[in-house]
């Protein structure tokens, strides 16, 4: 059967071709926003976990994290409370980097735990009126200690370079609470979150517990699953790829029967002429549905090399190149692979319904 599928699909490429280049742009759709999904996953593991913290309190019910706003004065009843060894307020500033979009700039108290975590190598530490930059955004701006990084506008000199293991913080910038809340234009009392670090062996589970009754307006986030789902963009790409994989689906299913449809149309005489050399209505149902996923999974192919460029394209293009890495899993090309499957099923079962039901005789009368 599979040389007569090649021949059969060879024998009619220009179809064949433009039927695989429609199934190959809906599965490219998909990769690339599974990709952008799975780098959002990735990236919001590091956020919660900013500069070395077991868990981050947020504004209940804001648009998205970096979008809260908390009350500094309410930092000494966290500090009290016994799950938690260490709290410091944090401010955050996105896409504010001249020359860096999506580079995050992070205000936070010189001599707290997460200024604790940088290693500094080049320059000085954290001062104020000065930035230090990340290893990172130094190489891609070529930055060192006594340039100028802008700032939302603002010229400050760069006091040193920084290395944290995380991308977040490496392809940023940091600045003292200060100087960011200023930059924020919030006041000496508002900053975005609190960075927690729990005492030892605290469950963090039982630490967001205890924490939510405490306080009723934040919210802890120790899951990046969590942060995901507490951020308005990534619910949004979630129900675009959940769109995008239902119109690639319908889409590439009526393309699919469309071309199979024509092709039972032109092939009559030999489908009536396999019928009256014995093929049986489920080996004729075979043959459909054989070419119908092989066109189908050619797409799928060429749809996975155009998703995985496409995905390296979309976080600049949508501002958040410095703090999302697009992750290609396996399971997302497993995935995009199913997907490929079930248009070749949708688009055959119309034309397979047909010739199962084809009359040798009658065919033959057609032609």
């Amino acid at each position: 059967m599979l040389p007569l599928v090649t021949a059969n699909l060879r024998r009619r490429s220009a179809r064949t071709f433009l039927t695989a280049a429609g199934v190959a742009v809906g599965v490219a759709a998909v990769v690339a926003l599974l990709a952008l999904s799975a780098g959002l996953n990735n990236s919001a593991a590091q956020f919660v976990h900013l500069g070395g913290a077991d868990l981050g309190l947020f504004q209940r019910d804001a648009g998205d994290p970096t979008s809260s706003v908390l009350p500094v004065t309410l930092l000494p009843r966290v500090r009290a409370q016994p799950e938690v060894a260490q709290a410091t307020p944090l401010q955050l500033l996105v896409d504010t980097v001249g020359g860096a979009s999506g580079a995050i700039v992070i205000g936070f108290e010189p001599g707290s735990f997460p200024a604790r975590q940088l290693v500094v190598t080049a320059g000085n530490g954290m001062s104020p009126g000065r930035a230090m930059v990340g290893d990172l955004l130094a190489s891609q701006l070529h930055l060192r200690p006594g340039s100028i990084v802008r700032v939302s506008g603002r010229r400050l000199p760069v006091a040193g370079v920084y290395h944290a293991g995380l991308s977040y913080e490496d392809s940023g910038a940091v600045l003292t609470l200060k100087d960011a809340q200023a930059i924020a234009e919030r006041t000496p009392n508002e900053v975005t979150t609190f960075a927690v670090k729990l005492r030892p062996l605290t469950p963090a589970a039982k630490a967001e517990r205890e924490l939510t009754k405490t306080f009723p307006g934040l919210v802890p986030i120790s899951d990046p699953g969590e942060a995901v789902r507490a951020g308005s963009s990534t619910v949004l790409i979630s129900k675009a790829v959940l769109l995008v994989v239902v119109l690639a689906l319908l889409i590439g299913g009526l393309a699919v029967a469309n071309t199979m449809l024509a092709a039972l149309i032109e092939r009559r005489r030999e489908l009536a002429l396999l019928a009256t050399i014995g093929w049986s209505a489920p080996q004729l149902g075979a043959l459909v549905l054989s070419e119908s996923l092989a066109v189908s999974m050619l797409g799928t192919g060429v749809g996975v090399l155009l998703g995985f460029v496409a995905s390296e394209l979309l976080p600049g293009a949508l501002g958040l190149g410095g703090f999302i890495s697009p992750d290609l899993t396996a399971w997302g090309v497993g995935r995009a692979a199913l997907i490929g499957v079930a248009i070749g099923t949708l688009g055959a079962l119309y034309p397979i319904w047909r010739v199962t039901r084809m009359r040798s005789v009658v065919a033959l009368a057609l032609t």
